[in-house]
């Protein structure tokens, strides 16, 4: 079972970036208006053994993060403002208006 599910426009998306064995990676970190952020990156060719294995060979995550992120889904949004990734996560009791932090 996978710590995290994509949605297709998620798949598609990190396709898009990910070049010869690159990852897409997400961690979490302290910080945030909520507390805990989420941080989005690359990982060139083989991620560090330390990163989870590649959920759908696209996605790491740093398992560090992984009781943050349990249950969530990742979607990749294009709306009249920007496109970015977002995450539905059910482990979190609070967010911002960003989207980019949350509170456990």
């Amino acid at each position: 079972m996978n710590i995290v599910t994509l949605t297709q426009s998620a798949k598609d998306y990190m396709k898009s970036v990910c070049y010869n064995g690159d990852h897409v990676s997400l961690t979490v970190k302290s910080g945030g208006c909520s507390g805990m952020q989420y941080e989005w990156g690359l990982k060139y060719n083989k991620p560090d053994i330390n990163w989870s294995k590649p959920i759908d060979n696209l996605l790491v995550i740093d398992p560090l993060a992984e009781m943050y992120l349990i249950g969530s889904e990742v979607d990749y949004v294009n709306e009249l403002g920007g496109s970015f990734l977002t995450i539905r996560n059910p482990v979190s009791k609070s967010s911002c208006g960003c989207g980019e932090s949350f509170g456990v």
